[in-house]
């Protein structure tokens, strides 16, 4: 039987971008030699990033969001560069994707690994586990507004940001949210806003989600303002489960969770397009990291364990948990960047990780 190819579009983008993406290849190619020819992966690389806007003037190709429609999924690095401005680079390439993919649910899980010390004293006696789903569409980055009056001269000009709010962007995504924590050992969802003081969009987030907490009985529920959610993810993070917020709340809380769990370094991400309409983009939380960019020496279990969820996403669930497994043996062994305490390179850790799947036997 021919094996299932899946097509995936590499995006290093940026700095250590390309050493991240480059380790979690390996780790997937490695998996595929493994599979007995059930499954592969065919790969194909695009240069956009910074790099290409100083070529081109333009983050990725005119044709580019054409041209990933025909891939099954997208695998990113981490894009950013001191040559081009942070909102130009975020809005012409990721955001770029991830809007006109319409990307979402942006799903982040928290995930403390044996040998990673947390800043969280609680983490030392506690089980912790939970995942933030971030509402990707719409929200804080809607990318609506404008810059205004500048003609009045200096001083005078005007900046509008506005918030968009849908009862179908909070509805979807505050089902994804609930389907995932019926899934889960602890169901529970709780949802984050600022209602107290955003009096409009927030409320209507609140009044849409009490009306869909009540198509699932099973799943406990909570609203928590988001800076009592803060305090929260520190003192009493063994009562979270599944956490969903708005675009701008959950990318804070979510870096909170990663910190918590050691590093940005270790964080995964997936931004879902869960009609299947467009591919889905999975990628490392952290940035491109100028300061250690080229040195061999960047995290690369955030990349990998995002490429873990690119396998649940392709139905490969015992893959995925092996890689996750591969993840936690690589660490508890002593392999961490210094992110993490550790003093293992880029290619250590990558390859502890493939050695950990080449040794461990194959679920059943």
């Amino acid at each position: 039987m021919a094996p299932q190819t899946f097509k995936i579009a590499s995006i290093p983008a940026d700095g250590v971008g390309k050493e991240v993406v480059a380790a979690g290849r390996r780790v997937l190619d490695v998996l595929a030699e493994q599979s007995g020819g059930r499954f592969a992966f065919e790969w194909e690389e695009f240069p956009w990033g910074c790099g290409y806007y100083e070529q081109t003037g333009k983050m990725m190709a005119d044709d580019g969001l054409d041209t990933l429609k025909a891939f099954d999924a997208i695998y990113f690095g981490a894009v950013g560069w001191e040559n081009v401005p942070d909102h130009i680079s975020l809005w012409g390439l990721r955001l770029n994707i991830t809007q006109n993919f319409d990307q979402w649910a942006n799903v982040r899980p928290v995930k403390f690994l044996p040998g990673v010390q947390s800043p969280l004293r609680k983490a030392d006696d506690t089980e912790l586990d939970w995942v933030v789903v971030r509402e990707n569409s719409e929200g804080e980055y809607a990318g609506l507004g404008g810059r205004n009056l500048s003609g009045r001269g200096p001083g005078n000009e005007v900046a509008l940001q506005t918030a968009l709010f849908t009862e179908k962007g909070c509805e979807r995504i505050m089902r994804f949210a609930f389907d995932l924590a019926r899934t889960r050992t602890v169901k529970k969802v709780s949802s984050v806003t600022k209602s107290n003081a955003q009096q409009y969009g927030m409320v209507l987030w609140d009044d849409v989600f009490k009306r869909v907490s009540l198509d699932y009985p099973d799943v406990a529920t909570e609203s928590v303002l988001v800076d009592a959610m803060s305090a929260k993810f520190i003192l009493h993070p063994e009562d979270l489960s599944v956490v969903v917020a708005s675009n701008l709340n959950a990318d804070i809380l979510s870096d909170l969770g990663s910190a918590l769990a050691g590093s940005l370094g270790v964080a995964a991400s997936a931004n879902l397009n869960p009609e299947r309409r467009f591919p889905s983009m999975f990628e490392p939380v952290h940035g491109s990291a100028p300061d250690i960019a080229g040195q061999g020496i960047s995290n690369p279990i955030g990349a990998i364990a995002s490429a873990a969820l690119m396998l649940d996403h392709f139905g490969l669930h015992d893959e995925a948990r092996r890689v996750e497994a591969a993840i936690e043996a690589a660490t508890a062994s002593g392999a961490l960047t210094r992110d993490i305490g550790g003093s293992s390179d880029t290619a250590a850790v990558t390859e502890a990780i493939v050695h950990a799947l080449q040794t461990a036997l194959t679920p059943a």
